[in-house]
This record gives structure tokens, sequence and C-alpha cells, in this order.
């Protein structure tokens, strides 16, 4: 997961990729046709951010994006912890939410 910056139009960009200097290059060169990051060609690199898989830096990505605050990424540029708090919250709703029903599913499957 990664954050832009353009100091020209003072705007910041969240994304995700596995690649984040190719991907950079490709924003600055305005690849992606229908993009916001068109608007500079003067991107640079805030914050990346390593997630264990596509999953979570997804999850990030949208999260950020929900939250439309520059202040918000500016704390978490600021405080990177901020996000693994992010990811953690999010494991424990999933945990509560879906691992009971998981547990119960099995024990029917195995006792009919």
């Amino acid at each position: 997961m990664y954050v832009l910056l353009s100091k020209s139009k003072t705007k910041y960009y969240v994304g995700e990729t596995h690649n984040i200097t190719e991907r950079l290059q490709r924003h600055n060169n305005h690849t992606y046709n229908n993009s916001f990051t068109k608007i500079a060609d003067d991107w640079e690199v805030t914050l990346t951010f390593e997630c264990v898989n596509k999953t979570d830096a997804m999850y990030l990505e949208a999260f950020i994006k929900r939250m439309k605050s520059k202040v918000f990424i500016e704390k978490i540029i600021q405080n990177p912890q901020i996000l693994t708090d992010i990811l953690s919250k999010n494991n424990e709703i999933y945990v509560s939410l879906f691992l009971p029903k998981l547990r119960d599913w099995r024990y029917h499957k195995k006792h009919p």
C-alpha cells in the first residue's frame, strides 16, 4: 500500500501495488487514462506500508479513501502504526463474526 504526494497540487493519492517504482513511473507518465493522478506529473512516494497479502492492502486503501481526509493521511504518514492498528481491528472483527459460525458449521458437519 502506498501514498503519493503531488507538491504542485498539494494532493495525496492512495493505492496498492507490489512494485512501487514501476507504479510511480506510470502515475507520473500518465499511463492510466482516467486516473486521478493525471492532474500532476510530480508525484512522489511519501509512505509505503508492507502488507502480508493483497487483501489487507486493498482493505487499507479502501479504508483510507473512505475517510476522504487529508488530515488522516498526514497522520498515517507521521505514524504508520495506525495502519497496523486498523488491520488488527479488522482481523478482530472478522474473527468475532465468522470464526464462531465456522466452528458451528464444522461441528454440525461432523455431527449431523
